[in-house]
Formats: C-alpha cells, structure tokens, sequence
C-alpha cells in the first residue's frame, strides 16, 4: 500500500536536511589536537589532557586539522597520511630519531602538509629529516634540521606536488657519504615538482640543494655555504628542470659553487654571490645552462667559470 502524502512529504524533508548538515569528524577525532612533554598518548588529546606524541596524536585529529605543541618536550616521529598541520610557535619542539626517517609524508593527491617551528636532530643516524613520498604540498616553516646521515628533506614525489621551505636552517647533515645532504628534490616516475625556497640556510652538509627531473624551483635569500661537495645543482636526467636564483650566495662549498648539468638544465641568476669554493664557482657540463642577468659577483673560487649566456638585469 501507497504512504499517505504527507507520510512521503516527511521522509523526503528528512533526507534534505540530512545532506544539508555539515560533514562532521570519524568519532574520536578532534580539527585541533594538543601534545605536551608530560602528555599522555592515551588521553583524548584535547587541552586539558594533551597526548604525548605526533604518532598518539595524528590518529585522534582530522583530515585537515591541527596538532598544537603545549610546551617544550620531543614528540617523536610520525607518517603523515592526510591534510594536517603540525605547528609549534612558542616551544621547544622535538623530533629527535636515530635509525629511521623522523616524518614520512605518503598521503593523498591533494593533501597539503604544513610542519612548523620543529626541531628536527638525527644524532647522525637518524636517515631522513622529512621524507615526502606522496601529497599535494608540503610547507616546511621556521624548522631547524641537524645532523641527519641522509637528506634534511628529501621531496621524491610520484605525482605532481608543490614544496615550499621558509625560514628554516639545514645543516650537518653529512654522514653517509652516498645519500647525505641538505634538500634533495627528485619527482619519481611520472611525478614534478614547483618548489619555492625562501630564507634557507643550507650550510655544512653533503651538498646544498640539489634538484633532478621535471622540476621548477625558484630560490630567494638563502645560502648554499660550507657544504662537502656543491652548493646549488641541478641535472636534467631526461627533463628540462630550472632553478631561479634570486639573491643567493653559494660560498666555500668543497666542490662547485653553482652546476648545471645535462642538456635541458638551466640556472638563471639575479643578485647571487659565488665566492671561494674550491673547485668551480660556476659550472655547466654536458650542455647544462646557466644564465646570469649581469648583476652577480662571482669571485676567488678555484676557477670562476663564466655563465653559459648573460642576459639584462631584470
């Protein structure tokens, strides 16, 4: 038998209101999350009863949410699988790891990850500060990474993803003499990468900053100085990746200065100081490009080398 009409006049308004109530949280998880030094991982961790870790509290905050750092303590590391900050303003925030990766980005196609004030230290056996497998974007802010064997961020992404690094200081990360360095930025198969580096200190490690593959990367106010081997580099590897250098300096490096390598690779240069780096100050092998706008000093390096073409300032 047929419902009455206004039997179907209900039931057809409660389906309207339900697809109009918003999305709320899976149960148990909260858009803002506390840890503490003195937290526990299994409280809630809501204000008054603060988990102890990133790992006990990412499980407990949603997609898109915000994990607050109470006061000073180390919070250990954590694989991040979703959208979600993880901020620190005003304390001491540590992520100090020995024999493994202290972050693991591997998330979703359109996940934006944002690390903020961390204090990463890999007592020289820690491998990766920050390694990004998969996501949308990754912002890295106002961080210090120190004494990793392998890279302080390594951005290998497998699909098209964004990197920005501000503010952040990246040094000793030396040990292992094959895979250490600074910011290694390597898409992986079919995956590119737009990176944008401001105000970074990239100082006594392997190398500076080295990017491979189908990649854009402009660079601004920031040092590649005292590292083992190259300050900046850039290699094609099949692709036509460039790097902008905006008011740089790539000093003392043990190697070259600045290198582009394999036809396809291009260095544009604007207000950049290359000076005393024991090998070259500017190098481009095997076709590699580097373009000066007439306006950078490069000086007292092992040999200067001379920019594949110079162009008017801008």
């Amino acid at each position: 038998m047929r419902a009455p009409s206004f039997m179907r006049s209900s039931w057809s308004w409660a389906v309207v209101a339900a697809c109009l109530l918003p999305a709320v949280p899976a149960a148990g998880q909260a858009t803002r999350t506390w840890v503490s030094g003195v937290g526990d991982d299994a409280n809630p961790c809501s204000r008054t009863a603060p988990c102890k870790t990133f790992a006990g509290a990412i499980s407990k905050t949603a997609t898109g949410g915000e994990i607050n750092v109470l006061d000073p303590g180390g919070f250990g590391a954590v694989t991040i699988t979703k959208s979600i900050t993880i901020s620190s303003e005003s304390f001491e925030a540590g992520v100090l790891v020995s024999g493994t990766n202290a972050i693991v980005v591997n998330a979703p196609a359109t996940a934006v990850v944002v690390l903020r004030g961390l204090d990463f230290e890999g007592l020289g056996s820690g491998l990766n500060a920050i390694r990004f497998l998969a996501g949308g974007a990754l912002h890295v802010e106002s961080c210090t990474i120190n004494n990793f064997a392998q890279k302080a961020i390594s951005f290998e992404p497998s699909g098209a993803s964004q990197l920005f690094v501000v503010d952040t200081i990246v040094r000793n990360n030396l040990v292992n003499a094959v895979q250490a360095g600074g910011i290694l930025i390597k898409p992986t198969g079919a995956g590119s990468a737009v990176a944008t580096i401001e105000n970074v200190q990239m100082v006594n490690n392997r190398f500076g900053l080295r990017i491979e593959g189908d990649v854009r990367a402009t660079v601004s106010g920031s040092a590649a100085d005292g590292n083992l081997t190259n300050g900046f580099t850039v290699i094609a590897n099949g692709f036509g990746p460039e790097l902008n250098l905006k008011s740089c300096t790539a000093s003392h490096n043990g190697t070259n200065g600045v290198r582009s390598a394999q036809a396809g690779a291009v260095i544009r240069m604007s207000g950049t100081q290359v000076i005393g780096n024991a090998a070259n100050g500017l190098a481009a092998n095997s076709g590699g490009a580097i373009v000066s706008f007439g306006d950078n000093h490069v000086d007292g390096n092992g040999v200067n080398g001379s920019p594949t073409s110079t162009l008017p300032p801008l």
